[in-house]
């Protein structure tokens, strides 16, 4: 993303925005943590034509390729078109984020016990479905070749090491940190909690998707979250029965960021990708910025 030069008030990880209206200002002291401000959004999309295109992608030697690395790609190009989604709010300030950055958890080995841990691979704007399928399959295979050794990994085996009591304060004081925006580099790109959005794949574990709540650590602003694929009898206009598949998802979102009308219209037009994900081929035509 364009970066413009820094002024005084922005963050190493945001810009600050300051032409917004009074009240946008004065919704982050109202409410004040994130869980005070949950958007939840609910939807399905019919994936009767989307399978025709995973199956067209994988054809092109994409292996692996799913939905969910499409629904990765349609939020990147949403934000690429609605900035302000990929706004966030720290220390009661509203912030546009310098990066698209998504969170994930994921296992290195699919097994009941098997270990978890986080990837954050980064997403350019302009990033088509094949560039930002390779950045997702990059950061998952580095995570499992790097064993026990990611920043996550080293991060969490570091602080459960220390008494309840410590941890506690250390994560208080983190909180601080960030608050004012001077939290270290390190811990920051480690964190799973920093980023656009957290994302969870809950179709590969054969369940509906949840409407998980934003953390109060850190500054995500989005969860995303979809689920199994399941078929359904629907009627056509004229009452002829058809069978269809569809995939549920969920968005959580912190209404603080931007105002109801722009957030629709940025639900809509993921939507809308999702429903016709040609347009993910191709980079987009121009980049939106964010207003200043």
């Amino acid at each position: 993303m364009n970066k413009r030069k820094r002024r005084f008030g922005d963050r190493y990880d945001g810009r600050r925005i300051r032409s917004l209206s009074p009240m946008s200002y004065v919704a982050p002291f109202v409410m004040r943590t994130r869980n005070d401000a949950h958007l939840f959004f609910k939807s399905r999309v019919d994936v009767t034509k989307t399978e025709e295109y995973i199956r067209d992608v994988r054809r092109r030697g994409l292996q692996g390729f799913g939905f969910m690395h499409l629904f990765i790609a349609a939020y990147v190009r949403v934000v690429s078109q609605r900035p302000a989604i990929n706004r966030f709010i720290a220390g009661q300030r509203i912030y546009q984020r310098e990066t698209i950055v998504l969170s994930m958890m994921i296992k290195k080995e699919m097994k009941l016990n098997g270990q978890e841990t986080g990837i954050k691979p980064v997403f350019e704007p302009t990033d088509t479905v094949q560039e930002v399928y390779e950045k997702v399959q990059n950061a998952v295979e580095a995570a499992k070749n790097e064993g026990d050794s990611t920043a996550l990994d080293s991060a969490a085996r570091i602080l459960v090491r220390l008494p309840a009591l410590l941890l506690r304060l250390f994560i208080s004081f983190a909180t601080c940190l960030d608050y004012f925006g001077i939290l270290p580099k390190a811990i920051h790109n480690a964190s799973p909690f920093h980023a656009s959005a957290f994302l969870t794949n809950l179709g590969s574990l054969g369940v509906p998707p949840v409407s998980h709540h934003l953390y109060n650590f850190g500054n995500v602003s989005a969860f995303l979250a979809f689920g199994a694929k399941y078929a359904e009898t629907t009627l056509d206009r004229d009452g002829t029965p058809q069978r269809k598949k569809y995939i549920d998802y969920t968005i959580t979102l912190d209404e603080r960021i931007t105002d109801g009308h722009y957030l629709a219209s940025a639900l809509k037009y993921l939507e809308r990708l999702l429903k016709n994900p040609y347009e993910l081929d191709f980079p987009p035509e121009h980049v939106e910025e964010d207003v200043l």
